[in-house]
């Protein structure tokens, strides 16, 4: 058994972490009190090839392993959560288009990702569906040679950024049997977007999405008709591992920070580490990171295998941003009344990881999956 990243992806680790550090990391806050990302940033992520680690080198990408991809997104969370999840999203949209797409369609859709050309979103969530998502009721229907779709997205994280985005629409019966995938273009005077103000996340732009009759060609439809809610939940067993990196990377930040500040603190003669109270709590969330954060890789080592991962991928997605979100609040305790100040990126941190909590699976669902892997459904929930 090994632990140890190759040597290229060790390589890789270290290089995206200095970068993130001096390039991102100094951005992180400003961009949550500006409300968007910095200019230049999408660019600098596609020249270091982020967006294009899972797609292959003939359309522009890397052909990078999972476990490469779930490196990238913590150590670039480290610095900066929201920068994280531009490349998160990015990750998960281009797999499922590799995995799904026809030829033609990942010569189209493909390239202009991984070089950071178009900003993409996934639309799944609606107003009244969203752990119920195989209920959407948004329609996709057919005119002439074309498809309309018609209806709301809500919740759709880079709503307000994305240029073109993945949309499940009812295209058949009731039920997840009837639901099928379009890649469109957002810019069309068919739709329109309503920004949330949001506790966390600023920078990322989430967004209501409304279409009124958009017009689709038939061969931008992803997959085949009826197929595309099973089509992305394909995707999810391993990217709930992306998303627990994610999380991880940030909150472990936070509690580096507070290591090194137990140390420079001094409190009736003395560092404040010398003091259990202040000391076990760290050590604590030091040793639940690691535990989580294993976890996550063995997730992206057994989709590299071609391994069963839904239980792992689920126990990683309602376990991390918990635990992250934690670690991140004690952290700012561990600074005292400085900690509670936007001087430090702590509180920040507990407002962009608590999202997690929420989207692409909440913990109830998540422990409903990992039930029913481990026990059967006949036994389950």
């Amino acid at each position: 058994m090994n632990f140890e990243f190759d040597d290229d992806t060790e390589a890789f680790r270290q290089y995206l972490k200095d970068f993130a550090q001096s390039e991102l990391a100094p951005h992180y806050q400003s961009d949550d009190r500006e409300g968007r990302f910095h200019e230049g940033l999408h660019k600098q992520l596609a020249e270091l090839g982020l967006f294009g680690l899972l797609i292959p080198e003939s359309l522009g990408g890397q052909a990078a392993k999972y476990v490469t991809s779930g490196m990238a997104c913590e150590e670039i969370a480290r610095a900066d959560f929201n920068a994280g999840w531009l490349v998160t999203n990015s990750l998960l949209l281009s797999d499922i288009i590799n995995t799904h797409g026809s030829e033609a369609q990942k010569k189209r859709w493909l390239p202009p990702i991984a070089s950071g050309e178009q900003v993409p979103a996934i639309c799944l969530t609606e107003p009244g569906h969203g752990t119920d998502a195989g209920a959407l009721e948004m329609r996709a229907e057919r005119d002439g040679s074309i498809w309309r779709l018609t209806g709301e997205k809500t919740s759709i994280s880079l709503g307000m950024h994305a240029e073109y985005a993945l949309v499940f629409a009812r295209t058949g019966g009731p039920g997840a049997g009837g639901v099928s995938g379009f890649y469109v273009r957002l810019t069309d005077k068919e739709v329109s977007r309503t920004a949330y103000r949001d506790v966390g996340g600023r920078a990322i732009g989430r967004a209501s999405i409304h279409f009124d009759g958009l017009p689709v060609a038939a061969e931008d439809m992803l997959g085949a008709e009826n197929k595309g809610f099973s089509t992305v939940m394909q995707g999810f067993d391993y990217s709930r591992a992306l998303i627990g990196l994610l999380c991880i990377g940030s909150g472990q930040a936070s509690i580096d920070e507070a290591l090194e500040y137990s140390k420079l603190r001094h409190a009736f003669g003395q560092p404040i580490g010398k003091f259990q109270g202040v000391t076990f709590p760290l050590i604590e969330f030091s040793t639940h990171l690691r535990a989580a954060r294993l976890l996550s890789y063995e997730v992206l080592w057994r989709k590299d295998k071609g391994l069963p991962h839904t239980a792992e991928g689920a126990m990683v997605k309602w376990w991390a941003p918990r635990l992250s979100h934690d670690a991140a609040h004690q952290a700012l305790l561990t600074f005292g009344q400085l900690g509670y100040s936007e001087d430090f990126p702590h509180a920040q941190r507990m407002r962009d990881i608590m999202a997690m909590e929420i989207g692409d699976g909440t913990a109830q669902v998540s422990k409903l999956i990992a039930a029913r892997q481990l026990l059967g459904r006949e036994f389950a929930p």
